[in-house]
């Protein structure tokens, strides 16, 4: 697992609860030497809320490795799952280091909501073996994952992976490398369009939120997710749709104008909604 932020612990979280052993390392060493203890005070709020026993907590945790570099986590690997930053250069930069440390039989895996997993795969010299594993937030208890297939990624790839994800509990869907895949595409769509409802006074925050909550059967308001996956993030993908897709995935001005003032969401204190007390 490379990336040790919330995405890469959740992910490591899944596989480890499934038998699996994995090794995790972050491009910055800081981050994954904190990352098996930010994990433990995880696992230890799920058994203090009866979510888990003590006993799944300390198998989780034996199943975990922190080390040092991409090299080591990806060195003897059968899959490598990237889940860094949200940039296309960073992530083909780290997977040529990846297809120097991996045998040649692992499945390398990005963790991406909307890049490219051709242009990823282009900057390896084994592209049948690079497909997306689209995991969601939080990654141990959202049941699905997208298992994005690129242009020359070979069919038994895809099945070890759709194999995997399974095993491990998720359920998984099958779609092609096209800009935005299937869930992101939709989801920031709807997320813009909640903020241009915002940004032209139709309904207050809440209320949007609570309509697609209780009218649309939704677990959450796109409101309440964009600020959970972070505005950044969810801008990210938008730009990148709208040069892609075209008018219909403009970002809305207010939540260009929310990253600009810092207002990320959750992780930053304050998005749409204000988080500094909690």
């Amino acid at each position: 697992m490379i990336g040790a932020g919330v995405m890469g612990r959740g992910i490591a979280r899944v596989f480890a609860a499934a038998g699996h052993r994995v090794r995790i390392a972050d491009l910055d060493p800081a981050t994954a030497a904190g990352a098996v203890a930010s994990l433990a005070a995880d696992l230890d709020g799920a058994v203090t809320r009866g979510r888990m026993t003590a006993e799944q907590r300390d198998g989780i945790l034996e199943g975990v490795e922190a080390v040092g570099s991409a090299e080591d986590a990806a060195a003897g690997a059968d899959v490598v799952v990237e889940a860094i930053v949200e940039d296309l250069a960073a992530k083909q930069a780290l997977f040529v280091r990846l297809q120097g440390a991996a045998p040649a039989g692992a499945i390398l895996a990005t963790n991406t909501s909307a890049l490219s997993i051709d242009a990823i795969a282009a900057a390896t010299d084994r592209p049948a073996r690079v497909l997306g594993l689209h995991f969601f937030n939080p990654a141990h208890r959202m049941p699905l994952v997208e298992v994005v297939v690129g242009d020359r990624t070979a069919p038994d790839v895809a099945a070890r992976a759709e194999a995997l994800c399974q095993a491990a509990g998720k359920e998984t869907v099958q779609v092609r490398d096209r800009p935005g895949f299937a869930t992101s595409r939709l989801s920031a769509l709807l997320g813009n369009e909640a903020m241009w409802m915002l940004e032209e006074e139709v309904a207050a925050a809440a209320d949007i939120d609570k309509a697609a909550r209780l009218g649309l059967g939704h677990p959450m308001g796109p409101l309440e997710l964009g600020d959970l996956v972070g505005l950044d993030v969810r801008l990210t993908v938008l730009r990148h749709l709208h040069e892609t897709l075209g008018e219909r995935f403009r970002p809305a001005p207010l939540l260009e104008r929310y990253v600009a003032e810092g207002r990320l969401g959750r992780k930053a204190g304050r998005g749409v909604y204000d988080y500094e007390d909690e």
